[in-house]
C-alpha cells in the first residue's frame, strides 16, 4: 500500500470511528433522557440532568426539562448545571495538585500557606494544617460570613473577586477559632475559601484561573464556568428557582441568582453534567489524555477521613452494598439548584444528578437518578 492509499484508507477509518463515537453518544443520551423523563416528571422539577461512569469512563450524559419554568426554552445534554458545594472537592483536588507539585505540604500550618495573611491572622488558626482545614477540624465558623457580617456585606466588599476573596479571607482569620483545631469536625465554606486562597498565592494567579488551568483544562471542562449559568437578560443557559410547585419560580441571571462570586472556592462552579462526570472520572484514577491528573497517594489523602469522622477533603465518606463497600458522596446547593454525585472506587463507578432547582423535591429527583442509574449500569 502507498503512502496516498495509506492516508485515505487511515482517514476514512478515523472518519467513520467518529461517527460511530458520535452515534453511541447520540443513543446514550437519549436512552438516559428516556430514564430521566419520568423522575422529572414525578418530582416536579424543571430540569433535571444525569451522568454515569462506568469502567472509569464517562458512559452517558443527558437533561430533560426546560431552562426555566413557565417558558419553552428546553434544556440539552450541553446545558450549564450549578454544582454548588460539590466546587469543594475541585479545590481540594488543586491543594493535591500543589502538594505533588511539591509546593505545599499536607502539614503545614496556615501560617506559613499564607504567608501574607500571617500578621492579622488569629493565633488559634496560624498551626492550623491543610490537612485540618480541608477535612473541616479546623475550627473555621460554620456561617458563611464573618461575624457582624450578613452575605450582602460580603458581596459589597471593594475591588475584583480576587480583592474581595483577600478581604474576606481576612476577616475570617480575624477571628477565633469556633472550636480549637482538630476537636471537632465543623462544616465550613469559609475553610475552602481560605483553601482557595492559599491557592491564589502559591500559583500567583486567581482561583478561577488556577482551577481552569489545573484541572478544567486538563480534563477537557470546556462548559465550566462560575456563578449563574445563563447569560444576563437571556435563556441560554438554564435559570436558577426559588421555591417549589406552585410557588417556584425562575431567578433572572444576575448576583441575586448565586452566592457572593468571592466564596467561588467553595461552590460557585457550574459546568455541563458530562464534563462534572470528567472530574468524577479523574477521581477513580481514570487517564487524562495518557496520564493520571491525580496520583494514587492524592486520591487516597482526599478520599480518607481524620479521626472517626465521615468527612474526608470534599467527600462524605460511607459505605454502599452496590459499590462493594466504600463510596463517596457530596450534594450541593446554592438554595437555588441542587446536585449529587456518588464514586464507588472499587467499581469504577459513579453517578451524577443536578436539578435547576433546590429543596426537597430537587433532592429526591437526584437520589431517584442515582437509583435508577445504579440499577442499570452496576446491576443490571
Amino acid at each position: 500500500m502507498d503512502r496516498r492509499t495509506w492516508l485515505a484508507s487511515t482517514g476514512a477509518a478515523m472518519i467513520a470511528a467518529e461517527s460511530w463515537a458520535q452515534a453511541e453518544r447520540k443513543s446514550n443520551r437519549g436512552e438516559l433522557n428516556a430514564l430521566l423523563d419520568p423522575i422529572r416528571t414525578k418530582n416536579d422539577v424543571p430540569a433535571l440532568a444525569g451522568a454515569v461512569v462506568v469502567g472509569g469512563e464517562v458512559k452517558a450524559s443527558g437533561a430533560i426539562g426546560v431552562r426555566a419554568a413557565g417558558f419553552p426554552d428546553k434544556v440539552a445534554a450541553t446545558d450549564k448545571f450549578h454544582i454548588g458545594s460539590c466546587t469543594k472537592a475541585m479545590t481540594a483536588s488543586l491543594i493535591g495538585l500543589l502538594v505533588q507539585q511539591k509546593k505545599l505540604r499536607w502539614d503545614m500550618p496556615l501560617a506559613k500557606a499564607l504567608p501574607d495573611f500571617a500578621a492579622d491572622m488569629n493565633k488559634g488558626f496560624r498551626d492550623v494544617t491543610l490537612e485540618l482545614l480541608l477535612s473541616a477540624r479546623a475550627g473555621f465558623p460554620h456561617d458563611t460570613a464573618p461575624k457582624n457580617k450578613s452575605l450582602n456585606d460580603v458581596r459589597r466588599l471593594p475591588g475584583s473577586t480576587f480583592e474581595q476573596r483577600r478581604a474576606y479571607v481576612n476577616l475570617i482569620l480575624a477571628q477565633e477559632p469556633e472550636a480549637p483545631p482538630g476537636t471537632k469536625f465543623i462544616y465550613s465554606n469559609a475553610g475552602y475559601v481560605t483553601a482557595g486562597a492559599i491557592v491564589e498565592h502559591w500559583t500567583k494567579t486567581p482561583w478561577e484561573d488556577a482551577i481552569r488551568k489545573m484541572l478544567f483544562t486538563p480534563l477537557g471542562m470546556k462548559s465550566a464556568g462560575f456563578g449563574p449559568m445563563a447569560s444576563r437578560g437571556k435563556r441560554d443557559q438554564p435559570w436558577s428557582h426559588i421555591g417549589e410547585g406552585a410557588s417556584r419560580r425562575p431567578v433572572p441571571p444576575g448576583p441575586a441568582a448565586d452566592n457572593p462570586l468571592c466564596i467561588g472556592p467553595a461552590g460557585t462552579v457550574h459546568c455541563s453534567i458530562g464534563d462534572w462526570a470528567k472530574f468524577a472520572a479523574a477521581h477513580l484514577g481514570a487517564d487524562v489524555n495518557g496520564d493520571r491528573l491525580l496520583t494514587d497517594e492524592t486520591l487516597e489523602k482526599l478520599h480518607t477521613p481524620i479521626g472517626d469522622q465521615d468527612y474526608a477533603m470534599g467527600w462524605n465518606v460511607t459505605e454502599r452494598p452496590w459499590g462493594d463497600g466504600k463510596v463517596l458522596t457530596h450534594a450541593g446547593s446554592n438554595t437555588m439548584n441542587f446536585a449529587v454525585v456518588w464514586l464507588a472506587p472499587k467499581k469504577q463507578f459513579a453517578t451524577l444528578s443536578a436539578v435547576n432547582q433546590a429543596g426537597k423535591e430537587a433532592a429526591k429527583a437526584c437520589d431517584d437518578v442515582a437509583a435508577a442509574l445504579i440499577g442499570k449500569y452496576l446491576r443490571g
